[in-house]
């Protein structure tokens, strides 16, 4: 994997999903980064490889970025094509995600501990507070 920074789309991998977005129809675009949530969630306690992970680290910050909290994504390297709105339902699947990628075994995890770990994992746990936030916010909004 080639990576050149920290943030979610900063690897040859998630350049890659991102054309994948891309070339998905829009009514078809959250089912892609539903499937990359499944696919870490699915692993449990198994290894997670890294590949995988990025993936559904770079869908996070699409879902995050449409939470009141959320940074736009703005990388050259991210979906070319705006996304439509995404179903709340992906916020929790993303956060779980992430939780995941921080628990060992995790590749992705064992590769930044090797190196510039501790800002990596903050970017992945402040994607993580917003779509706890948003959620929350949600949660407020329903119960009102």
């Amino acid at each position: 994997m080639g990576t050149w920074d920290i943030g979610p789309f900063d690897n040859d991998t998630a350049a890659d999903f991102s054309y994948r977005v891309d070339e998905a129809p829009a009514e078809k675009k959250a089912d892609v980064l539903r499937t990359a949530f499944r696919e870490v969630i699915e692993t449990g306690g198994d290894y997670l490889d890294s590949d995988v992970a990025v993936e559904a680290i770079a869908s996070a910050a699409l879902v995050a970025a449409q939470c009141p909290a959320g940074d736009p994504v703005t990388t050259a390297y991210g979906p070319k094509d705006p996304l439509p709105p995404l179903p709340d339902g992906l916020r929790p699947q993303a956060a779980a995600s992430l939780d995941r990628i921080l628990t060992e075994p995790s590749e992705l995890l064992e590769l930044w501990e090797e190196s510039d770990g501790e800002e990596w994992k903050e970017g992945v746990r402040k994607l993580r507070a917003v779509l706890a936030g948003a959620d929350a916010d949600a949660d407020t909004l329903t119960d009102a």
